[in-house]
């Protein structure tokens, strides 16, 4: 089956003018747009306040086994994501590529998948922004902020590509910032030269204490590693706008890991060097309690007496651009996919700025209802939406592993040379193969606990996204009749405004 996509910004040969404005995204974003974007999607909640519970869980050693095993399965992913982005940067990303190197069932599912994921998390990260202010103004309702801050973003978004990556670069840099301060003072601390002048490295004298909990342990960890990793993929999307994609892409890709890895695994490291697994502290830094955050334990340790609003500022930084980012990704898929046929051409039309704006205020709608139903006391099927998406960013990344083998034996297939990609993947076969198995172990194992409890409800509740995920594939098929698509009938074409004017 022929497998061509119906985008006009993906169809060859055709001038570089041509068709009407509002069908076109604008190339705004540059290199360190593109590397903080990443950066950014990567590094939130889940370093700032849940990383506490992981060593809790599994003792330090656990924890930072845990997250260099996920971090080595991200980079063969990023990859793998960066060989087919730097090729063919377009803002569908890993919906364009299931579609074109897999099949357009296979497609139509993973894009709707992660639209609702980002979606989503939009309303969550809104729900914990309005949390987090309560910090500082008790007395005003969390629905006001929240309200606030969905105006905020939809107006960033709606000004163009570039407001959207300059903001997200200063909302990014503050967050990166805050790591590298925390790694200092920890370092300074664990020899002795800040704080009460102790060495921090008693917490890794017992084995026992160091790997709490042994393998069991060490894999709940690693569900937790894979959510905090999550958003490192944006720069897929991003890459859609980006002004030179062939160039910036596989920048952003190379970079950009290492300084997430360092972050993470340092920031594991240092924690788990001054605090020790059974502080209480840590078991309850899961929570939106920024007293209870590692890293402001860290901070108040060192000597900063402000180090509770110090944290609260960036993690409140960290959320906005959570939902800054997710804002961005989710209204471009949803452009793509109006592209494709597979959402409503209205969603497909952009403005003079090159905004999609019915896709971006479709998902803003998704956003207000999200935490209008969790602020009206609607918790469980907030609760259930949230499920939902949880394992939506895992099974994107399985559908990006299975894209790449697709991908690279087609391009070859058809009589291409590996040394013609923008990007190479290093590992190829191995890469996309291990990433993939990775991926249906932690997808598989979310909540092993409560299967193997019997606990019916919980079990339904954690992997409902598996079912709802294969019946938008299938349906699809049976009401498309849309097959794999054969190696040699693939779309390899890149956009046409790079293909005019040439890397």
């Amino acid at each position: 089956m022929s497998h061509v996509s119906a985008e006009p910004e993906l169809a060859p040969k055709t001038p570089k003018n041509a068709g009407l404005p509002e069908n076109e995204l604008k190339r705004g974003l540059n290199s360190r747009h593109l590397q903080m974007i990443a950066i950014g999607g990567a590094i939130g909640t889940g370093l700032f306040v849940a990383s506490g519970g992981t060593i809790a869980q599994a003792g330090p050693g656990g924890a930072l086994l845990a997250y260099i095993l996920v971090g080595l399965m991200v980079f063969l992913l990023m990859q793998s994501l960066g060989e087919m982005s730097a090729k063919i940067p377009v803002a569908g990303s890993f919906q364009t590529y299931a579609t074109r190197f897999v099949s357009p069932s296979f497609g139509f599912a993973v894009g709707w998948n992660y639209w609702f994921n980002w979606a989503i998390t939009v309303a969550a990260e809104l729900v914990a922004a309005g949390i987090i202010m309560d910090f500082w103004f008790p007395g005003v309702p969390g629905w006001v902020w929240a309200g606030a801050f969905l105006v905020l973003l939809t107006g960033v978004n709606a000004l163009s590509s570039k407001a959207f990556g300059e903001s997200e670069f200063w909302l990014s840099l503050i967050k990166v910032v805050a790591v590298i301060l925390f790694l200092i003072a920890g370092v300074l601390m664990i020899f002795g030269i800040l704080g009460d002048g102790h060495s921090g490295m008693s917490n890794w004298q017992n084995g026992e204490d160091v790997f709490h909990g042994g393998w069991v342990s060490i894999i709940s960890v690693f569900m937790i590693a894979g959510f905090s990793f999550q958003g490192t993929e944006l720069v897929g999307v991003a890459a859609g706008e980006a002004k030179n994609p062939r160039r910036e892409v596989p920048r952003a890709i190379r970079s950009v890991f290492w300084r997430i890895m360092i972050f993470y695994v340092g920031a594991i490291f240092v924690i788990g060097c001054l605090i020790p697994f059974t502080d209480p502290s840590l078991l309850a830094s899961g929570e939106a309690d920024i007293a209870a955050s590692p890293f402001t334990l860290v901070f108040e340790r060192a000597g900063i007496a402000f180090a509770a609003a110090l944290m609260n500022a960036v993690i409140l930084t960290a959320i906005l651009s959570a939902g800054n980012s997710g804002l961005y990704a989710s209204t471009r898929m949803l452009y793509a996919m109006a592209h494709d046929g597979k959402a409503p051409k209205i969603f497909g039309r952009t403005n003079s700025r090159g905004v999609p704006m019915a896709a971006l205020l479709a998902t803003a709608a998704v956003g207000l209802f999200g935490f209008l139903s969790a602020i009206v006391g609607q918790g469980a099927a907030y609760s259930w939406l949230l499920n939902v998406s949880g394992l939506s960013g895992f099974i994107v990344w399985a559908g990006i592993a299975v894209s790449h083998y697709r991908f690279r034996r087609g391009f070859i297939a058809q009589g291409n040379k590996v040394s013609d990609l923008p990007y190479r993947a290093s590992f190829f076969p191995i890469g996309p193969i291990l990433a993939f198995t990775v991926l249906i172990v932690v997808i598989a194992g979310q909540n092993y606990e409560a299967i193997l409890a019997g606990r019916g409800a919980e079990v339904l509740s954690s992997y409902i996204g598996i079912p709802i995920f294969l019946g938008l594939w299938l349906i699809h098929r049976f009401v498309r009749k849309s097959k794999v698509v054969p190696l040699l009938e693939m779309d390899l074409s890149g956009p046409k405004d790079l293909e005019e004017s040439t890397v």
